[in-house]
């Protein structure tokens, strides 16, 4: 079980104190697909980033009774002076599994060839979401954390992330974050929307989206109306 009580997230800016998460109480149980919908730098990825342990919260709690993968492609915990090698590793090493076991895995999966053997610093963006994927999927977690990872590579590799995740890890719990709602819908069983800093859920993924959508129409209105006041 996943368990957040309370969470707040802040963080300083030149206009001052800004709050991202605003008290966030969620709870996901084992095998429950956690589909979150909500606009873009409204603050789906640092609530994805806290869950998976990447960020610490200003305040709240976050309880974990299961293992949490890093948010899927998140590249941010590779040393770039290291190669693929070295940081496969010494992720290896962190979660206690043999790197032996997992080199074939991530060679096949990432097919960066040579490249796995020069620092990450080099790689494109690309190239270090392969190879931060591939680790992901060649270590076993109770929960995964998927950021809009689909929408990393060309099609091939997508459909290869597509059924490594949602098929040999069907029986898995994930949360999920995305603007498809083809997607959420295909793959979830609950739908969060992110909104004001909160958390709001609703029965079905149709429920989620039009709720999200209806946000977006209000932002966009709400910001056209000023204008208008001051045209006239």
């Amino acid at each position: 079980m996943i368990r957040l009580t309370n969470v707040v997230k802040q963080y300083e800016s030149n206009a001052g104190l800004r709050t991202i998460l605003n008290g966030i109480d969620l709870t996901v149980h084992p095998g429950e697909r956690v589909g979150i919908l909500g606009r873009n730098g409204a603050g789906k990825s640092t609530l994805i980033r806290i869950i998976g342990g990447a960020e610490p919260p200003t305040s709240g709690t976050v309880e974990r009774t299961m293992s949490v993968s890093w948010p899927l492609a998140f590249t941010g915990g590779f040393h770039g002076r290291l190669t693929g090698y070295d940081n496969l590793r010494f992720i290896c090493r962190i979660y206690g599994v043999d790197y032996h076991d997992r080199v074939g895995f991530v060679e096949e999966f990432t097919q960066l060839g040579s490249y796995l053997r020069e620092p990450v610093m080099t790689y494109s963006s690309g190239m270090r979401a392969r190879l931060a994927f591939a680790i992901s999927m060649s270590i076993e977690f109770d929960c995964y954390l998927v950021d809009e990872v689909m929408a990393v590579g060309d099609e091939t590799f997508r459909e290869k992330c597509q059924e490594e995740l949602f098929e040999k890890r069907k029986d898995k719990t994930m949360i999920l974050v995305s603007h498809s709602r083809r997607y959420l819908e295909s793959t979830c069983n609950r739908f969060l929307l992110f909104r004001e800093g909160k958390v709001e859920e609703y029965d079905t993924c149709d429920d989620a989206y039009w709720a999200y959508k209806r946000m977006l129409i209000g932002m966009k209105d709400a910001a056209i109306e000023p204008a208008e006041e001051d045209a006239a």
